[in-house]
């Protein structure tokens, strides 16, 4: 008889992640099997054999799957419930794929890709000297800052390449799933068999594609956002983060892991190469990358000879004399707009709202429409003919009077990307225009219109963050961001690093080649630092100012950070819990510890409930660990690392 300690994927004790169990056959650290736990039979996964027990055990009901799942794997679940301080059986539920007992027919899940005649890469001497750094390194983190259209891709194709060749797989991880059509079209010249994997597919898809992964003898590419990272494959010799600076690399849901800090430990356990790419690292990677033993390697050049760099034109939103022709498209804009359409080319319109507009109101008695669960503004959408809140899902009518005073003047301000396509559509009749945001069915989503957008099908391209990043279209001549400054007003750590990274990240969607291409930037901060180092994409400008706000401040990298959100139904509970755990909190830690609160969460009211909020900053990230094991285990969420404090 054999016995196993095995942890169940549902939590059954939170003093108890797994259990002991016997089995007359033989059986592997990380299989995956069937157990009793009770009178229900639940799924688990082999940790480790163990001696015989005093007690008596029940037997491993079966095995799931005869091949176990990497050791690699087992050992990265194990540190992310002990780093991220979340429960096994919730780990495990991240990395397995769901219905694991269900028997699957297999199919080609191989996506559909247009070949475009690009596999004849000729490198410039930046990007063969990057390479050659990676190559001869036998393993560890490199941050690879290269700056928008400096060929990063195509240096990633050749790591893959060398490590394939090697006979290792790879991990290609990308922040959206938006992006990964276009980098499956890059890799699809270069590799044959790419395993595709991401939260849209069907269940039954991504588990046939995770089976195929477990079970191959081969070396495998496989791409995808997050997740893809726990593909069970057997010797990973790279793992590559594009647009690693993304703040969706990091998970909101327990456990809440950064993807890069899971590649990290995933690439030391595998002995692999971990490549962070971005053309604006974040300022904790960056400063980690200055202090750490590998260097940062560059590509600071366009990899395309002869690219000539966009002309630039910013536009102060404050002079209405630039708003004569529409009252939030300036007449330069419109201009280009229709100069870039007469040549049979493409425009992108960037704008980092979502909807119409952002809040309706009483022109009479001021009454505002809110969400009644979350008490914050809805936001119009008018080809719904509804208004939406984003936080909890809530939708109700568009009102034809003030439900207080019955005035009819309801007027409704802001701008939204639906808005914007209203007002195109306007302008420009004859363009194909399509919007590119969260609102978006599966159908309208980049990764399935990814054709049109590259052949230029789409004259005019609207959206939110999403079109801001990665995309290299061929046939764009012209970018128009509506309000750059729209995210320096959200009371975060990092707002003026995350307006830098998008308007940088805008502006680098052209001057890829040698066509002429413009950018009209319209804002009512024109001279703010995070605009002007944006729109000029000076990195090392804004690294080195906005460090020293961070040291002031004394946020990351100067200090760990653990939010602690308190949540009740009542606004009496919460405030009366958060200042008792507070003071609890208070008397029983490091005087390092810095605490922060309580205050009311940017988003106080969500779903029916208040929640307020502490902020603790500590030098050690030990100390905080000791203060998540002091809260209570009900009416508490935590988030150690957190990249948002709203």
């Amino acid at each position: 008889m054999h016995y196993y300690e095995v942890a169940p994927i549902q939590i059954i004790r939170l003093d108890s992640e797994f259990f002991t169990y016997s089995s007359k056959n033989k059986l592997e650290i990380g299989q995956i099997v069937k157990v009793e736990v009770g009178k229900k039979v639940l799924t688990g996964v082999i940790l480790k054999e163990t001696k015989k027990p005093t007690y008596p055990t029940k037997d491993i009901v079966s095995a799931i799957e005869s091949q176990p799942l990497p050791s690699q794997l087992v050992d990265l679940a194990l540190w992310l419930s002990k780093y991220y301080i979340a429960p096994l059986a919730t780990v495990l539920q991240t990395i397995l794929p769901r219905g694991l007992d269900k028997k699957r027919r297999a199919n080609n899940n191989q996506p559909n890709i247009t070949k475009r005649n690009r596999t004849n890469i000729v490198f410039n001497k930046q990007q063969l000297g990057v390479i050659n750094s990676i190559k001869h390194a036998t393993s560890g983190t490199f941050l690879l800052q290269g700056i928008t259209g400096s060929g990063k891709t195509e240096v990633y194709i050749e790591i893959a390449r060398q490590t394939i060749s090697s006979g290792k797989s790879v991990i290609v991880i990308v922040p959206e799933i938006a992006l990964t059509s276009q980098l499956i079209s890059e890799f699809s010249q270069h590799f044959d068999k790419l395993l595709l994997t991401h939260s849209k597919m069907t269940e039954s898809a991504r588990h046939v594609v995770w089976i195929e992964a477990l079970n191959s003898d081969m070396p495998r590419i496989v791409i995808g956002p997050r997740s893809a990272l726990f593909t069970p494959l057997k010797d990973v010799g790279a793992i590559i983060i594009d647009e690693a600076h993304e703040p969706s690399l990091k998970q909101d849901q327990s456990p809440k892991y950064s993807a890069l800090r899971a590649a990290t430990i995933l690439g030391r356990l595998h002995k692999a190469k971990v490549i962070f790419g971005s053309a604006t690292p974040s300022l904790v990677d960056r400063y980690l990358a200055e202090r750490s033993s590998q260097p940062i390697l560059k590509l600071d050049e366009v990899a395309r000879e002869n690219s000539l760099p966009p002309s630039i034109k910013l536009i102060d939103m404050a002079k209405r004399d630039n708003f004569k022709k529409h009252r939030f498209l300036s007449d330069s804009l419109i201009e280009q707009i229709n100069n870039t359409l007469s040549l049979k080319k493409q425009v992108l319109i960037f704008h980092n709202r979502r909807g119409s507009t952002s809040t309706s109101l009483c022109d009479k008695c001021g009454w505002t429409a809110n969400c009644k669960n979350c008490h914050l503004p809805l936001s119009l959408h008018a080809d719904q003919h509804n208004l939406r809140c984003h936080i909890c899902g809530f939708s109700s009518n568009i009102p034809t009077s003030c439900p207080t005073c019955k005035n009819v003047g309801i007027i409704h301000k802001g701008i939204g990307t639906k808005l914007i396509e209203s007002e195109l559509r306007k302008l420009f009749t004859g363009a194909n225009i399509a919007r590119f945001d969260a609102d978006n069915s599966t159908n309208e989503a980049i990764n399935t219109q990814y054709d049109n957008l590259y052949t230029g099908d789409i004259d005019i391209i609207i959206g939110t963050q999403i079109v801001a990043k990665g995309l290299d279209l061929p046939h764009l001549r012209t970018v128009g961001i509506i309000q750059a400054d729209t995210g320096l007003s959200i009371p975060d750590f990092n707002s003026n690093e995350r307006t830098f990274q998008l308007l940088a990240q805008a502006v680098g969607r052209v001057g890829r080649n040698h066509h002429n291409t413009q950018v009209i930037v319209q804002s009512y901060q024109p001279t703010h630092p995070s605009v002007v180092n944006g729109l000029t994409q000076n990195y090392e400008a804004f690294y080195k100012e906005a460090l020293i706000e961070r040291q002031n401040g004394l946020f990351p990298p100067f200090t760990h950070l653990l939010k602690l959100t308190c949540i009740y139904k009542t606004e009496v509970a919460t405030i009366k819990n958060s200042k008792k755990v507070a003071d609890e909190l208070k008397k029983a830690l490091n005087n390092d510890v810095k605490i922060l609160g309580p205050t009311p969460a940017f988003y106080e009211r969500q779903n029916n409930t208040y929640r307020w909020q502490l902020i603790l900053k500590s030098p050690k990230r030990e100390y905080l660990i000791d203060a998540i094991k002091l809260i209570p285990k009900t009416h508490w969420q935590s988030e150690l690392d957190p990249t948002s404090l709203l």
